[in-house]
């Protein structure tokens, strides 16, 4: 569709609101709007309303260049009250076209990552911001033209046709045969002369050792060992220096302690069995294990208060209230995302949220409220095949729960040695506040509740 075609059907009094609907020039409109300024009529001249067209009828339709080749800035999105900055990391580099909603940057703050995508498609015009630097809440990020095209973008597009020249057939020419032989040489080679001084007078212990450095051309992976003895440093990003320095913060303050149990997993795998096809039917989802710890540790957490309380100053916070922080490993670091209100949930409504949570965290969509608060920890690493371990508390949390691997071992179970699944489990709790009474009955209150879910529906 070109302007010719457009003014001669304008000039012929068509009806414009047909002519424009078959021959779809919306998006021509849309996408090219200054092609107006090769014809001879007024934009006035469009009224997609009438039946036909005049000089003197009002327009329905405004086109505008500015739109088009419009530079606009792209701000960082506003920072939650705890979060004062971010690390501003490039995803497209200058002068690369990207399309609207794909990722141009990220930042990276203490508990999550924010992504920056394109508000329309466009090309990258400038960073007001260098790579892996500081940058905060409301701030100049990204010059950004829209609807322009990228000049490498523009090259990779098709040539328009041209109509197939006839090839004449060309003329067969014969090839020189080239001489293949050298010439012989008459004369001996000039011999070269005998230097007069040594090439260098500084003895060899005197010369500085210069020290390796690798190239930096070439970006080593850093989930490879090659065996080139070469060292690669890169910066850590926000969320793992929180991560450090909050559980460096937790051996410093918390008189940590963990006591151990073992859990016979025999019932719950075969209520698994039995149950998770209409469990899968009826709630669109697998029944795994973590709901069956989850809502144990919220029927023990309200058997043991003290466990859920937190020490503020000088004073004791007791909560009437479950939220449990499930955490969660990604690639950029371990989120723990907290499951609101634990206490009213059934199995169904921790494996929607569980679900619904890793959804977020895979996908890198977590946002700040998703990880506030918290009264009790779960950590499960048994999905890495964990045997055993001493999990950190989770500031400003009191206890965490590890959970384990399951094997299968020999147990003694009425008088005989059996083999059943077990599971280890681990309760690191702060013994300023928790005693170990209250912290071994914590534990063994969950041991019963996962061997034996008919005692949650008993309240014993």
């Amino acid at each position: 569709m070109n302007s010719r075609l457009i003014l001669n059907s304008l000039k012929k009094g068509s009806n414009i609101s047909k002519f424009l609907a078959t021959n779809n020039v919306t998006k021509v409109v849309s996408y090219k709007a200054n092609f107006l300024s090769s014809l001879s009529y007024s934009p006035k001249c469009l009224n997609l309303t009438g039946p036909a067209i005049t000089r003197n009828q009002q327009s329905s339709i405004h086109l505008s260049n500015v739109f088009l080749n419009e530079i606009i800035t792209i701000e960082s999105p506003v920072f939650a009250e705890s979060i004062s900055e971010g690390n501003f990391v490039y995803v497209k580099q200058v002068g690369e076209s990207v399309k609207a909603g794909e990722i141009i940057a990220n930042i990276e703050t203490d508990k999550t990552i924010l992504e920056l995508k394109a508000p329309q498609d466009g090309v990258i015009e400038e960073y007001l911001v260098e790579d892996n630097s500081s940058i905060k809440g409301k701030s100049p990020a990204i010059k950004f033209k829209v609807g322009a095209v990228s000049g490498q973008s523009a090259a990779n597009a098709e040539p328009v046709s041209k109509p197939v020249e006839e090839k004449k057939p060309e003329e067969k020419k014969e090839p020189k045969q080239e001489s293949t032989q050298t010439p012989i040489p008459t004369s001996m080679p000039e011999i070269p002369p005998k230097p007069q001084q040594p090439i260098s007078s500084v003895p060899i212990s005197q010369i500085p050792v210069v020290p390796f450095t690798p190239s930096t051309t070439q970006q080593a992976d850093i989930n490879k060992i090659s065996g080139t003895r070469n060292e690669t440093r890169i910066k850590m990003n926000r969320m793992r220096q929180t991560i450090a320095n909050r559980l460096k913060t937790a051996q410093n303050t918390c008189a940590m302690l963990t006591t151990f149990n073992e859990i016979n997993m025999g019932n719950l795998v075969d209520l698994r069995k039995t149950y998770n096809d209409q469990f899968q039917k009826r709630h669109k989802l697998k029944l795994g294990f973590m709901s069956a710890f989850v809502k144990a540790s919220a029927t023990a957490l309200m058997d043991q208060p003290v466990v859920n309380a937190v020490i503020e100053n000088n004073e004791i916070v007791y909560r009437d209230y479950v939220d449990i922080s499930v955490a969660v490993a990604t690639p950029k670091g371990l989120v723990v995302p907290v499951l609101r209100n634990v206490e009213k949930m059934n199995y169904a409504d921790i494996e929607k949220e569980i679900a619904a949570l890793g959804e977020k965290a895979r996908n890198n969509s977590l946002a700040i409220e998703d990880m506030q608060g918290g009264t009790f920890t779960i950590s499960n690493g048994g999905v890495f095949g964990s045997l055993f371990g001493t999990p950190i508390i989770n500031l400003p949390q009191s206890a965490i729960l590890g959970m384990h691997g399951i094997f299968d071992r020999p147990v003694a179970i009425n008088g005989q040695v059996v083999i059943r699944p077990m599971m280890y489990v681990a309760l690191t709790y702060d013994h300023r506040l928790i005693d170990g009474r209250e912290a071994v009955t914590f534990l063994r209150k969950i041991k019963s509740a996962v061997e034996d879910p008919r005692t949650l529906l008993l309240d014993i």
